[in-house]
């Protein structure tokens, strides 16, 4: 027998960049390394100055990415003791849409002196919502010119995609538009770091760019529309190159190869995005099944054969997941992040110093007390608006609601409302999905939260009255990256033909599944109702009091 081979995956995700080494013979994972960013997510000064961001905005600094290869590779090597020259491919996902405008070089702007202090410059993130007038436009100019490929994004455009981002730049900074040789997401930034190749993937380029895999982008003439000096972006700061998941972006440069201690010309796969890698890495590569990528957000992900036109997506890809399907997106913009904000904002003194003398984290100390109650039992019904909503109403102007409150209600109740509130979010989805041709029968988990709160698995189980797997690995993108790093090497070096085979070897599910109690979910049933009356109320027009608040807060910000 030869020696064994191995493939890297890195994760490149909100808060951090992760790094996983894997055994291409059977998934098993040999090692893993994590980076927080410096910078995290900038959301209120400029790093190093004080320029002020305003309201809804989120950056990230890309030098914050190339430290991720460089503290976590090496680290990679230094805990597995294997030899570089084993390693046969290497893979990589973002959180997205990432974005940013750079120089012929492929110098992000804002590491260029000239260009630093203005925040345009800077990497705009998936959290980064301040476009939203920008995509308000796109969608009132593609509704009138009835352009076709409105209905593949769920009849809306995203704020936290890439022509929103790039337009508010040519509103915003025009002359850092005009500075931009090239508008490029974080996924094939870093890939051209690591190979001096631009290699657009379709998996970003479809979901957040409108490319179409059989039309390619929308005409200039759409994008005249928005704004004449907006007319040829593709032709001039993008590409109409696009380059199928799982192929060879190309090698490894001599510089990466020294930056990380792997071997020059180590195959680099073309990028994806940490929810859609994670697919084949939680072992699903046939129709029926729906991954949720639960962390600070959830993304809802499956594959089906046919297309069919659903109200509220986030997109519909031809092959963006899986060779030979249309890919679908659906999610949730705050879960996570909702019960952190909860937890530092809302939790009092005496709860944080039982959690103490417990010696146990916060969120285990609530889950515990939660735990205790039925569903109903606090009389409590909240909305997941904290952060907007992404699906099914794909407008980040809606904020939070909890409703029934009293001066007996506990910090508990509400943490267990809110969990519910993001389960009844996820229903929506998966109804909407039901009712529009696309059945749904088995449900799978990965991310953070699966790993931390059996409580909030429980509740989505009997929320959404199916049983819940969960993906083995505790990194599942970086996984799935891995996966299409051992493909993009190709069975002649050791690696895989297709990310189906790949997935057969090295993917797997944890023995531990969650089943819904059918009382549960009756009673689920009735909240539910009261939570879609809620939905409707103030998501759908009747009442829009969240938008005119939020418009009340922004003027009086400024």
């Amino acid at each position: 027998m030869g020696q064994a081979k191995y493939s890297v995956g890195v994760d490149f995700g909100t808060e951090s960049g992760r790094a996983l080494l894997v055994k291409v013979e059977n998934g098993e994972e040999v090692a893993s390394s994590v980076y927080e960013y410096k910078d995290g997510v900038i959301d209120d000064f400029l790093p190093g100055s004080d320029i002020k961001l305003e309201p809804d905005w989120a950056l990230q600094n890309p030098a914050d990415y190339i430290q991720t290869l460089k503290k976590t590779i090496p680290d990679l090597l230094d805990k597995s003791g294997v030899d570089p020259k084993n390693i046969i491919g290497i893979g990589i996902d973002f959180t997205s849409c990432t974005m940013m405008p750079t120089d012929k070089k492929g110098t992000p702007l804002c590491m260029i002196n000239k260009y630093k202090d203005n925040p345009h410059s800077w990497v705009k993130i998936w959290k980064h919502h301040a476009a939203q007038p920008e995509a308000d436009r796109i969608n009132e100019v593609a509704r009138k010119r009835k352009e076709d490929f409105l209905p593949w994004y769920g009849g809306k455009y995203s704020s936290e995609w890439f022509f929103s981002k790039s337009l508010q730049i040519l509103d915003e900074a025009p002359e850092i538009y005009e500075a931009a040789d090239r508008l490029i997401e974080g996924a094939d930034w870093i890939v051209l770091q690591m190979t001096e190749k631009e290699r657009r993937n379709s998996c970003t380029a479809g979901y957040k760019a409108l490319w179409n895999f059989d039309k390619g982008f929308p005409s200039p003439d759409f994008f005249r529309a928005l704004d004449s000096r907006f007319e040829n972006i593709v032709e001039e700061k993008m590409s109409e190159d696009i380059y199928s998941l799982g192929e060879k972006a190309g090698g490894l440069t001599k510089e990466v190869a020294r930056l990380t201690g792997l071997i020059e010309g180590t195959s680099v796969a073309v990028g994806n995005v940490d929810a859609h890698v994670s697919v084949p890495a939680a072992t699903i590569t046939l129709a029926r099944k729906m991954l949720m990528v639960m962390g600070t957000s959830i993304c809802h992900m499956m594959v089906d054969k046919n297309l069919h036109i659903i109200p509220g997506l986030c997109g519909i890809v031809k092959e963006g997941i899986l060779p030979g399907y249309y890919g679908y997106e659906a999610g949730q913009s705050g879960v996570g992040d909702i019960f952190a904000w909860f937890v530092k904002n809302c939790v009092p003194k005496e709860y944080s110093e039982e959690a103490a003398r417990k010696g146990v984290d916060i969120h285990n100390l609530l889950e515990e007390k939660a735990s205790t109650s039925k569903p109903g039992e606090s009389g409590l019904v909240a909305l997941d608006w904290w952060n907007g909503n992404r699906s099914i109403l794909v407008d980040t102007d809606l904020s939070g609601l909890l409703l029934g409150c009293t001066l007996e209600t506990k910090p508990e109740e509400i943490y267990r409302a809110l969990i519910e509130a993001t389960a009844f979010g996820t229903y929506k989805i998966i109804n909407t999905f039901e009712e529009n041709g696309v059945k749904i029968e088995e449900l799978y988990a990965c991310g953070g939260l699966p790993e931390k709160n059996k409580l909030l698995m429980q509740i989505y189980a009997d929320v959404t009255g199916r049983e819940i797997k969960i993906a083995a690995s505790s990194q599942t993108p970086a996984l799935g990256s891995a996966m299409f790093g051992a493909v993009a090497a190709g069975k002649k070096k050791g690696g895989y033909d297709s990310i189906v085979e790949a997935a057969g070897k090295m993917a797997h599910l944890k023995v531990k599944r969650f089943r819904p109690d059918e009382e549960n979910h009756s009673l689920y049933e009735k909240i539910y109702t009261e939570y879609e009356k809620l939905h409707d109320y103030f998501g759908r027009g009747e009442n829009d009091v969240m938008k005119r608040l939020k418009r009340q807060r922004i003027a009086g910000s400024v």
